[in-house]
């Protein structure tokens, strides 16, 4: 089979030039243009948080993943196999999964009823007569990967090296062993801001003293990637904490985007008295995966463009981001907890998503005054501080690469 066009080949875009150490001129938050870029050259060329594998734990379990005009289809096969494909029929193009999570024998397209196996074969196609080669029509396949739970995929028939964020996240974040929780609850949010702007405000704690209180209970502002403040009390208490958890087999590190890699993961230490991310710092629901005892801090792991994960001794928390348009972000929040966890039993839900619901919330109305603020005649490009926000300008220079590096994406068949 010829290699066949994904997308159209990259256009050469009149980008307004970035002052380093300042924020981005207005039109890359705004302009459809750059927003169609920012789809082509780093959303469909990079690794993004698709799901959970609990949630395709059995075979035949399936999720469906939109970005764009792309829709992946992430299902496991009888062999226990996690497959992606494209979400087309070979047919005549129809969508075949239409809800966002299911289970099925087969993957049957509703228009004319071709049926796929789990692996992407075509299985059956009525009425195509007796010379059709089912063989040459099996679904499109794309990059899909496991890490410790969470299960990421490519829409590039090149994409870039996996391992290394592998090869360091999962030492941190298999202990909780997300792969054996379950979904407790979710939230979606249509968030009126460039995508962009959200990612900015997850990497940094500039606004953290004033805009989260919740958070602020059990969590130093302190921290993030790039910010070089210390106290002596977060000083001590990371000592102390590193001692402990490797006592308890842990191997705390922190990874920050590894030569302007897209990945970071790092355990950070809770205040005195807080055992895990809630109201009064007391547990929520039972330990995760293999951990015997509570006070593991918080496992943050960071996924560029679309992913934070909060893992604690008692639940987790991921965020994924999928672009809408230029001004429109979805967001979608997960609570994980021990699959054999019961509600009203073991844990209330209310104390599981208390802290990171209202904490999100926070930051997405921040996120709009901010885009809404952008998109003034008045706005200008302003300073980023270089005491708290180095993360962001390094999140900016790491797009910058992305939109620099034009792809036109193909691929040749996947049988």
């Amino acid at each position: 089979m010829t290699s066949a066009l994904l997308t159209p080949p990259a256009d050469s875009l009149d980008l307004p030039a970035r002052t380093p150490g300042r924020t981005l001129p207005q039109p890359y938050y705004t302009d459809p243009d750059i927003f169609s870029a920012d789809l082509r050259r780093v959303f469909y060329a990079n690794w993004l948080f698709a799901g959970h594998s609990c949630e395709v734990a059995a075979p035949g379990d399936f999720l469906a993943f939109s970005v764009g005009d792309e829709s992946v289809l992430i299902v496991r096969d009888a062999d226990g196999v996690l497959h992606a494909h494209f979400n087309v029929c070979r047919h005549r193009g129809s969508r075949i999964a239409t809800q966002e999570r299911g289970h099925a024998k087969a993957l049957v397209c509703g228009y004319h009823q071709w049926v796929y196996s789990l692996d992407g074969c075509l299985a059956s196609a009525r009425l195509m007569g007796d010379d059709f080669d089912k063989a040459a029509y099996g679904l499109r396949g794309i990059a899909v990967r496991e890490l410790a739970g969470l299960v990421f995929v490519c829409l590039s028939p090149a994409p870039p090296p996996f391992q290394p964020a592998a090869d360091a996240i999962a030492p941190q974040l298999a202990p909780h062993a997300l792969e054996r929780a379950k979904v407790a609850a979710r939230f979606s949010y249509d968030v009126r801001a460039n995508w962009k702007l959200l990612v900015e405000n997850n990497r940094e704690c500039y606004h953290c003293r004033g805009g989260h209180p919740e958070f602020c209970l059990s969590n130093f502002d302190l921290g993030m990637n790039g910010d070089p403040r210390v106290n002596g009390s977060y000083a001590a208490t990371l000592e102390r904490e590193y001692k402990r958890w490797k006592a308890l087999g842990l191997a705390p590190a922190d990874v920050s985007f590894p030569d302007g890699s897209f990945y970071r993961v790092s355990r950070l230490p809770l205040k005195a008295g807080y055992r895990t991310e809630s109201l009064d710092g007391q547990p929520v629901a039972p330990l995760l995966g293999d951990l015997t005892e509570a006070g593991t801090g918080s496992l943050r792991v960071v996924t560029l463009p679309n992913s934070w994960s909060h893992a604690n001794c008692d639940y987790a928390l991921t965020t994924r981001l999928t672009p809408v348009g230029s001004e429109l972000t979805r967001m979608d929040l997960a609570f994980l907890v021990r699959d054999d966890a019961i509600e009203g039993v073991d844990f209330d839900l209310d104390r599981v998503t208390d802290v990171w619901k209202a904490t999100s919330e926070q930051d997405w109305q921040l996120c709009e005054n901010n885009h809404a603020g952008v998109r003034s005649v008045a706005y200008e490009p302003g300073p980023y501080s270089a005491v708290t926000e180095n993360s962001v300008e390094s999140f900016i220079l790491w797009y910058e690469r992305q939109l620099a590096s034009p792809t036109t994406l193909e691929m040749s068949d996947v049988q």
